[in-house]
């Protein structure tokens, strides 16, 4: 959640439904993201397969606000933790781009997405606040209190001075693209349900169903498959990063992990060099990732590689009346 905003004017700002076969739709949105949140690989693409792939149980939607005028200021996405053990989980996440605040699409997106969900069966609601004292100040005026913190992080790609490639692997140790796994791509669904189990979180998470996962990751269009790094051992999937590119500059680690008997290797380190040497190579000049604030290892495998903070976010929480 990006912009804190003042009650608008009647007649204002709307709030409607994304239009799944208006492409200007998409496009809009990915506008509105990257001018709220610069640090998100978004595409128009990404966002009509994310409506058109939605599990029927995460009850997701994209809301769009536009002036009178038809101009889109702001989106949200809002839906259900389908995948958390523990029921009754939602999340909103409002963005509005900053060269329109102050004419409430915040607030009546946030009220948009809070109905959606209470009628959904949502308990409560998380949402992302950039830690400034504006938008915690915007979230808490409307009952959220805060939880764990992320830090978005940035690379210079172009400039970097990145680990050296690796000239030679030890025994057993192999490097591959994700592109390699196209006819059977449930050793990565394997290894990404173990390394999810423990990233730290508000909200638990169970990686349990493989075609939910090759639906809404494996082939969603962000993913570059050729980008994503993996690296056996012994012929076992061992670590991995997932990479996401908007298809011109940016490139974002979406999801970089170990399984539990390879850590300490060095192995996901190996991962991110192969990756973003590659992604170098290819022609993609910013380097983005997001690491939760209490996740220090990772922490430093991102500093290593030269990787800066460049904002934070709290995951604030509510819990929804019902309807």
């Amino acid at each position: 959640m990006t912009v804190p905003a003042p009650a608008p004017a009647s007649g204002a700002v709307l709030v409607r439904d994304l239009r799944p076969g208006d492409p200007s739709d998409a496009e809009a949105v990915v506008r509105v993201r990257r001018a709220a949140l610069p640090f998100m690989i978004t595409t128009a693409e990404g966002v009509a397969y994310e409506v058109a792939s939605a599990h029927p149980a995460r009850a997701h939607r994209i809301l769009v606000a536009e002036t009178a005028g038809g101009l889109v200021i702001g989106t949200a996405q809002a839906g259900l933790v389908h995948d958390s053990p523990e029921p009754g989980h939602s999340y909103a996440n409002p963005y509005v781009d900053p060269a329109h605040r102050g004419l409430g699409a915040g607030l009546l997106l946030l009220r948009a997405a809070e109905e959606h969900l209470a009628a959904a069966g949502a308990v409560d609601t998380h949402v992302w606040v950039l830690d400034e004292p504006a938008h915690r100040a915007f979230a808490e005026r409307r009952g959220y209190g805060p939880g764990r913190s992320a830090h978005f992080l940035r690379l210079d790609l172009a400039g970097a001075a990145l680990p050296s490639f690796p000239q030679a692997l030890p025994a057993g140790v192999e490097v591959r693209c994700g592109a390699d796994f196209a006819a059977d791509p449930r050793p990565l669904f394997e290894a990404d349900a173990e390394a999810s189990a423990d990233e730290p979180g508000d909200v638990p998470v169970s990686l349990d169903d493989y075609e939910d996962w090759l639906t809404g990751i494996w082939r969603n269009p962000t993913l570059d498959k050729e980008l994503t790094t993996v690296v056996l051992v012994d012929g076992t999937v061992a670590a991995f990063t997932a990479a996401q590119t908007d298809g011109a500059t940016r490139y974002g680690s979406a999801m970089t992990g170990t399984r539990r008997a390879f850590r300490g290797r060095g192995l996901a380190t190996l991962a991110k060099t192969v990756s973003l040497h590659r992604a170098r190579a290819a022609g993609y000049t910013e380097a983005f990732t997001g690491n939760d604030a209490g996740n220090e290892p990772m922490l430093a495998v991102n500093n290593r590689f030269g990787y800066e903070i460049c904002a934070t976010e709290t995951r604030y929480a509510k819990t929804l009346e019902a309807v």
